[in-house]
Formats: C-alpha cells, structure tokens, sequence
C-alpha cells in the first residue's frame, strides 16, 4: 500500500477487453479525471497485450503526477478465467494467456499495487454498488455481447469458484444442438450471444448483417426471419434464467452488453418467457444495466480503491474478490 490516502489521490482502472482497453483515472468518488482508451493487441500474442497494459498504467501513471495526484494502486481486469485470489489469468482463450501470475507480473513491471479481477464480474461490483442492482443482495449481471457470462452474487457475496463459476452462456438449452466454441452442444452461446444472432439471421434470411443490432433494427421492421431468430434467443435466454432463478434465487437479474441495448423488444418478451417456466420460484426483477460500457472499468476501480484501504471499497463490499499484490 503507498502513503495514506487523501483528497489528492486516485486510484488507476483498467477493463481490458478483447478488442479495446478501456482505462480511467478514478477520485475517491469515483468520478474520471481522465479516460483513456486503446486498443488491444491480441493479434500480436499475449505478450503484447501484456506490454500494453503496462504501457496504459505507466502513462495514466505520468498523467496523475502531472496533475498533483498520487496514485493508491491500479485495478485491472480482464476476462477469461480468473483467480482473483491468487492474482492469476488462468485462461483465456482471446488473449492466449494460460496461468499466468498477472497482479505480480504487472505490479513489478509498473511499480504499483495491482488488484487483478474478472471483467465481468468487476461490471456486477460495479452494477451492485453504482447502478441497477444498487440494495440487492442476491443479483445476477448477465452481459450478452461476443458471448455470454454472468457474475452472480449470493447474500451479497460474490459466487467466484476460483474463477469457474458464472459461465451461463454454456448451460445447453437445446440439446444436441449446434455445436458451441467450448466443445458441446446446443450451449446458451450458440442461440442468444450477439453474434450467434447475426449469423443466424445471415444463414436464415441469405442477407449478411452485422452484429445483433442489425437484427433488432429488421425486427422493428416486421422482418419475419427477425423475427424467428430473435424469438429463439429469448427462448434460450428464458430457459437459462430459469435454471439460474431456480438453483439461486436472484432478485435481481440485471442484462447488459449490446443486445441488452434492444430494450424493450428484449426485455418484454424475456419477462413473459421466464414468467411462463417458474412456479413456486421468487421471480426475479429484469432490469438494463445502468452504467454501460465502464462498468467494468468503474468495478476495476471499486477493486484498487479496496486494495489501498486494506479493508472495504467505497461502498463497504463485504469479501469483495479481488487479490492485491505490491
């Protein structure tokens, strides 16, 4: 930890995503005093990415001191499979990591306190203490973008499984289905995640699109091949959460990503779907995500500020996963 903390300090949040880094410095209030954003080198290897991320730190580090800032620590997080615990990337399959010691390996490099965290369970943090889950206790933060993940939380506590747990998008809901990256099939992946969406609607129609906007925007069309894919990702999605409502019991299920952007064509049919499975199940609140894209650079903050206070993040998160290493 470096000196005591005071009104001049901030902390260093980094969301390092597969296409882009997404970086900020953060007050105490969390509020940006800067942002910056670059993109990811994985085409280049995992050494690069790495050398990158430290290159962002470095700079948002220099940035700090021109402003009269000291710099508590830095948060980064990133996707994959990760150990918060131990510090440790242990894998992930768009940036070539494999057991790698990331905190230590960051922290000697930049000369920092790194706490290391998961993206998308960074972005539950920061939907739980910042935004549409702000109260709950028992929350779900499902991001459907390339694929789909989820960071759940149980009495308020984070569900982490040493970095194993929250992989919704390979529940298979048709079984036998089409076969999915991660080796089965018919997984949620295959028939809800953004660009299952699009390339279903390419192969069904003959017409290529990108991305599931594209989809959504022919649906508010009457475009009835729209139609027929996205009612068959609601129907996987219902079928997912329903499995999830009944083993955990969320409050609150909050959705985000870019398919979440949708809105109501997403969210209408989605609560009469889930509403349609459950019984004697607490039926959960379907909510957007509030903060958006920095969420997971909002939670990267939420992460270093705990770290400097050797005890609570801002919002007093009770066993907040995140493993610090100076």
């Amino acid at each position: 930890m470096r000196d005591k903390a005071d009104g001049n300090d901030c902390v260093i949040a980094l969301d390092v995503g597969g296409t882009s880094m997404k970086g900020a410095l953060l007050g105490r209030d969390l509020k940006a005093l800067r942002t910056v954003r670059r993109a990811t080198p994985r085409r280049a290897g995992p050494d690069a990415v790495t050398a990158e991320i430290c290159a962002v730190l470095r700079d948002l580090d220099r940035d700090a001191a021109t402003r009269g800032l000291r710099v508590q620590g830095a948060g980064v997080v990133v996707p994959g499979i990760v150990d918060e615990e131990t510090g440790t990337a242990v894998y992930s399959a768009n940036l070539g990591w494999r057991d790698l010691p990331l905190a230590a390996l960051l922290a000697g490099t930049s000369g920092l306190p790194v706490a290391l965290g998961h993206d998308v369970r960074a972005g539950g943090v920061a939907e739980c203490r910042l935004g549409a889950a702000r109260g709950a206790q028992d929350v779900w933060f499902v991001p459907i973008g390339t694929g789909i993940s989820a960071a759940v939380f149980c009495d308020g506590r984070p569900v982490r499984a040493h970095g194993y747990a929250g992989e919704l998008g390979h529940v298979v809901v048709e079984p036998g289905g089409e076969p999915c990256a991660c080796g089965a099939r018919g997984c949620l992946e295959t028939a809800a995640s953004a660009a299952a969406i699009s390339s279903a609607y390419s192969a069904r129609s003959g017409r290529r699109v990108e991305g599931a906007a594209a989809v959504a925007a022919r649906l508010a069309q009457g475009d009835p091949d729209a139609r027929a894919v996205w009612d068959r990702a609601v129907e996987a999605l219902a079928t997912a959460l329903a499995t999830a409502t009944t083993l955990f019991a969320p409050e609150v299920v909050v959705l985000g990503g870019g398919l979440a952007e949708a809105g109501g064509p997403l969210l209408d049919p989605l609560r009469a779907s889930l509403a349609r499975r459950l019984t004697f199940q607490r039926r959960p609140e379907l909510v957007l995500a509030a903060l958006g894209d920095m969420a997971g650079c909002l939670g990267a903050g939420l992460a270093a500020w705990h770290a400097a206070d050797g005890a609570g993040s801002p919002q007093r998160l009770p066993e907040t996963p995140w493993a610090a290493t100076s």
